[in-house]
């Protein structure tokens, strides 16, 4: 660990004793609210410095033991050691840092996916009919359940836009990386001449608000048109008013829903979306000056962010914001998503820990 993280671990070490005193007064036992959230604190802090102590007492063995292999007739035995005090020692550090950063409390959430066509046409709507699948099966493998909330299907396949509601613990802290441009390289179907066309996709990852964080949205601020469905749903999506969209006029937020043959469904699904929606648009205003926001790695789902293109020619997939390549589109698209995922984080905490220091 560098220095930084070190000295920020005495400081709540030192912290932390402080607490320790503190809950042993018997006049703070008077005042109920303070002595809770001393109480709090102090349970926040007592496995990490659990940790950190741990990683002292590891240090400093190190230190001895390394001044041991001047001495030829200990010297393999003190080797021997060194090497299983620093495998502890880096265990330790893993747990320690992994414990400094700050928790989203979005992570843990549900998430929509909203997939949409952006440029190159059918094309463009057929790719997003592969990546819909991408996301369908990676949550497959991590057994989340999945909804299509809201879906335009595209005149030769895939989808002009849809909206996927996957549920399950941990599914925004996996998926959050995923909002942004994703730009495809490949001889369409149609092309004659066997030439490579590049299209693009928008992706936005938005955390489902909880019904405690509900934000409250007044009725008179809601334009809600109903209106006939539109593409493959049988006679009776066909020829009934069921499809619904509702506008937000204070921010203009937009969403329609006709998946459903209930036009009730249709309006339910519909506030949900908004609701999030609504709630994400706030969220990134006041993280709009962080310093990992800037970073990139967390894109906001416009056309102008850039993630991944995805080469079919090469069967390449790269990531621009890690500056990651691979040589295995066909897995990744079957739903292995986590050998994007995995370096993708990794990067994000680096940046979490720099930032915090």
């Amino acid at each position: 660990m560098n220095g930084s993280i070190i000295k920020k671990l005495e400081k709540l070490y030192q912290k932390f004793k402080n607490i320790e005193m503190m809950l042993t007064n018997s006049k703070l036992t008077a005042n109920k609210a303070r002595f809770r959230d001393l109480s709090k604190e102090y349970l926040k802090l007592s496995g990490l410095m659990k940790y950190f102590l741990k990683w002292k007492k590891i240090y400093k063995d190190i230190k001895l033991t390394s001044q041991l292999l001047h001495d030829s007739e200990i010297f393999s035995i003190a080797e021997e050691e060194l090497k299983s005090f620093r495998f502890k020692k880096k265990n330790l550090e893993k747990k320690i840092k992994s414990m400094l950063l700050p928790k989203d409390p979005n992570d843990k959430k549900s998430c929509f996916i909203e997939i949409r066509a952006a440029t190159g046409g059918d094309e463009a709507s057929i790719f997003a009919g592969d990546l819909f699948r991408m996301y369908g099966r990676y949550a497959e493998n991590c057994h989340w359940n999945t909804e299509i909330m809201n879906s335009h299907e595209g005149e030769k396949g895939g989808f002009k836009e849809v909206i996927l509601k996957v549920t399950g613990l941990g599914v925004c802290g996996r998926l959050k990386f995923e909002s942004g441009g994703h730009r495809v390289q490949r001889i369409p179907q149609t092309e004659s001449q066997g030439r490579v066309h590049t299209s693009t996709c928008t992706v936005a990852v938005i955390p489902e608000v909880l019904q405690s964080e509900s934000i409250k949205i007044c009725s008179n601020d809601l334009k809600i048109d109903t209106f006939r469905s539109s593409g493959a749903g049988g006679q009776h999506v066909n020829t009934t008013d069921s499809a619904i969209r509702i506008t937000h006029i204070p921010t203009g937020t937009v969403v329609e829903c006709q998946d459903e043959r209930s036009q009730h469904k249709n309006k339910a699904k519909a506030l949900s979306i908004l609701s999030s929606r609504i709630h994400a648009h706030e969220i990134a205003k006041r993280n709009k000056e962080s310093a990992f926001i800037r970073r990139n790695l967390l894109g906001s789902g416009d056309r102008s962010d850039r993630n991944r293109t995805y080469n079919f020619p090469q069967n390449r997939i790269t990531d621009h914001r890690i500056n990651l390549t691979l040589y295995c589109l066909d897995d990744i698209l079957n739903g292995n998503l986590d050998i994007l995922i995995e370096p993708i984080i990794q990067e994000y905490h680096a940046d979490l820990l720099s930032y915090c220091k």
